[in-house]
C-alpha cells in the first residue's frame, strides 16, 4: 500500500463495513454478506414493509427488520440508531472519522467521502474507494 497515512485505509474500511454480516439462513444455510444483499435477496415478511419498532435490553430504540430467506425462512436483522452511545458504536464514529479524514487528505471532497463511506457502513460498493485501494496496490 501507499504511504504510512493511509496504510490503515483497507483494515479501517473492513471494520466500518462489518457487524452483524453475514447472516445465516438457520434453515437452509444460505449465506448473506451484507445488508444490501440481505435486502435484495430476500422478501419481506408478512409484514407490508417488515419493519417493526422495539426497544433493545438497554431500552433503547430499535428497528427490526423481518426478511424472508429464499427457503421461505423468516429472518430478522436489528437496524440501531446511528448515535450508539455503547462502547462498540462509539469504536465504529471514531473509526468513520478517522476514515473520513484520510480520504480527504487522499483530495476527495468531505461530502464525498461521507456519502462513500456510508455506501460501506450498509454493505453497499463504493468505486471511488475501490479505485483508491487499487492506486495504493
Amino acid at each position: 500500500m501507499g504511504d504510512d497515512a493511509d496504510s490503515g485505509l483497507f483494515a479501517g474500511l473492513q471494520e466500518l463495513s462489518a457487524g452483524a454480516f453475514p447472516k445465516i439462513c438457520p434453515n437452509c444455510g444460505r449465506t448473506y454478506e451484507n445488508l444490501a444483499q440481505f435486502l435484495e435477496l430476500t422478501v419481506p415478511s408478512g409484514r407490508m414493509s417488515g419493519l417493526k419498532s422495539a426497544l433493545d435490553d438497554d431500552d433503547r430504540p430499535v428497528v427490526e427488520l423481518f426478511r424472508n430467506c429464499v427457503c421461505g425462512s423468516t429472518l430478522m436483522d436489528f437496524c440501531r440508531s446511528r448515535r450508539d452511545e455503547s462502547a462498540d458504536g462509539l469504536r465504529r464514529r471514531a473509526t468513520f472519522s478517522r476514515m473520513l479524514d484520510r480520504l480527504v487528505r487522499r483530495g476527495v471532497s468531505r461530502d464525498a467521502a461521507h456519502a462513500e463511506l456510508l455506501k460501506l457502513t450498509r454493505g453497499e460498493h463504493s468505486e471511488l474507494i475501490n479505485r483508491l485501494l487499487r492506486a495504493d496496490t
